[in-house]
């Protein structure tokens, strides 16, 4: 699947919140994710080459956490990320595969998640990422479709963060900050 992604760090997460019920959209309750990324040997962050996740996710701490595997490879010079996920049932043996196929660990981030549908193939997430208290972040996700022009997609989603008083993007992924 390929999406435009689009990251910033709020200024104000309440005013952000606001701004979004102001027109009565309403983010999800909270969840947890855990996403523990390898990184092929030789990896360097402009060289197009995938990352691999393993999530755990707990929406409800009487339920089974939900684990899967994510493929994500950004593309520079489109700036489109291909990203794909595949639930897992076995956590310790999919990890032990992707050693063996010669990704290292790079990092590891834990986050309180909520996300709102903002129509078909736009979702988007508020995060809180542990270890960075007082910090909030905003990500939306945007499918692409055949005949979507990437730049124009990337300017709306650059509108809509503009729209609702952010504009703090940031490039790196979670675990690099």
């Amino acid at each position: 699947m390929k999406k435009i992604i689009l990251k910033c760090k709020l200024e104000n997460r309440n005013h952000f919140e606001g701004k979004l019920s102001d027109i009565e959209l309403d983010f999800s309750s909270v969840y947890w994710q855990h996403d523990r990324v390898y990184v092929p040997r030789g990896y360097r962050r402009n060289l197009n080459l995938p990352r691999l996740v393993m999530r755990t996710e707990m929406h409800a701490v009487d339920e089974a956490p939900k684990y899967s595997l994510i493929l994500r490879r950004h593309i520079e010079d489109s700036g489109v990320d291909i990203v794909e996920e595949t639930p897992v049932t076995d956590y310790a043996t999919t990890v032990n595969i992707i050693l063996q196929l010669g990704f290292k660990p790079a990092g590891e981030v834990s986050r309180r998640r909520q996300e709102l549908e903002m129509g078909a193939g736009n979702i988007i997430y508020l995060d809180e990422i542990d270890g960075r208290e007082g910090e909030h972040y905003a990500k939306i996700e945007s499918i692409l479709v055949d005949g979507d022009s990437v730049t124009e997609v990337k300017l709306d989603l650059e509108k809509t963060f503009k729209t609702l008083g952010e504009s703090n993007f940031i490039e790196s992924a979670y675990f690099e900050l």
